[in-house]
């Protein structure tokens, strides 16, 4: 007759004494149960529940002849999976001389999908106490990099690397558990991460009636009927252009004041600004209405820009002294020396060189006036 030797399995993140009904009847029907970390955060729980705690070390050996007789043994593991008692029993079961008890592993308690959010939390506070450099941040100081962070999310999104993606998603994520830990520091207005998920929850809720109430919404169009519509009750603005960030990349702030206005069904007459912003403008708005993002296209001509530039670097590097000289229209001059090639009449270098070293424009090769 063999018994039976379980190790019982929890997590930190789910609140102690929150176990499984097949772990509450293990405990309660074995003959021994022992957890070798006398701080363990179940083990006041457990023996508040009538549950006999021994603190001990499990011995693989021990704990095998005691099970001999048919007894079981329920050990409450300790956060490391208790190395130690499983490799004893691993050598005990493959030496083939020892009749070995049931094995069973039992998780009392499991991660809920998010769980880590816990860890993150735990250790970002534990940061802003400790760290000599996070202790001292203000919101107004990590704003920046916030922004930062952002932007890199956005061009690993684009450029496609997905991890890439999870890595800038965390430090995000970073971003936002600093802020609120340090939002809860405040003497006069404070909260916490908490607050903030809080906050969250409550407004996904009431802005999807159609998922957590009785409204109907078959379409995207319906589903933002339904936000606009909710968002309009809470904030009660009285301008659409309420609530637009006007730090954000002008692109963006244009395509997102058209939006407001085109769903608001304002006729709004053209910008009296002259000039290259106005140009720029009306092409924002082109953008927008054709349901085009004008920042993200102009990104993206940015980014085939980027590789143009690169690949005349590299044909330059290639080509030697001689041809960075022509390249910059200098004519066998010292390139260092003749200064960047002329733009045209909106700043853009020009391509075309003529035999004479003055740049297509008629522009003299020692570049516009004041380059120098």
């Amino acid at each position: 007759m063999t018994g039976r030797i379980v190790l019982l399995t929890t997590t930190h993140r789910v609140a102690p004494g929150l176990l499984s009904w097949p772990a509450w009847e293990a405990l309660r029907g074995a003959d021994r149960v022992l957890c070798a970390d006398a701080a363990h955060p179940q083990v006041p729980y457990l023996r508040e529940a009538g549950v006999a705690v021994e603190t001990a070390e499990p011995d693989a050996r021990e704990l095998v002849d005691f099970c001999a007789s048919g007894a079981t043994v329920v050990v409450v593991a300790a956060a490391d999976g208790e190395p130690g008692l499983t490799d004893g029993l691993a050598r005990l079961a493959g030496s083939g001389r020892v009749e070995m008890p049931s094995l069973e592993l039992l998780p009392g308690s499991y991660d809920v999908p998010g769980a880590r959010l816990v860890d993150v939390v735990e250790v970002m506070d534990r940061i802003r106490r400790e760290c000599p450099w996070s202790s001292g941040q203000t919101s107004a100081g990590l704003a920046k990099h916030s922004l930062e962070e952002v932007y890199e999310l956005v061009e690993e999104i684009e450029a496609g690397d997905r991890q890439a993606v999870r890595e800038e998603l965390g430090d995000v994520l970073l971003q936002v558990v600093f802020h609120a830990r340090i939002a809860e520091e405040d003497p006069e207005e404070p909260f916490s991460i908490d607050d903030v998920a809080g906050t969250l929850v409550e407004k996904l809720v009431r802005r999807h009636p159609h998922v957590f109430g009785d409204a109907v919404a078959e379409t995207p169009a319906d589903v933002k009927a339904h936000w606009l519509r909710e968002k309009a009750i809470e904030k009660r603005r009285t301008s659409v252009t309420e609530g637009v960030p006007l730090a954000q990349p002008s692109l963006s702030l244009v395509a997102k004041l058209a939006g407001r206005a085109r769903t608001a069904g304002l006729d709004v007459q053209e910008s009296p600004v002259d000039g290259f912003g106005a140009e720029l403008l009306a092409l924002a708005l082109r953008a927008e209405a054709q349901g085009v993002e004008p920042e993200t296209a102009l990104r993206d001509a940015a980014r085939t820009y980027r590789e143009a530039i690169r690949t005349a670097e590299k044909a330059v590097a290639d080509g030697g002294a001689g041809a960075q000289a022509d390249a910059y229209g200098t004519g066998g001059r010292d390139a260092a020396d003749a200064g960047p090639p002329a733009g045209d009449a909106n700043g853009a270098p020009s391509h075309g060189t003529p035999s004479n070293g003055t740049p297509s424009g008629g522009t003299p090769s020692g570049g516009p006036a004041g380059a120098r």
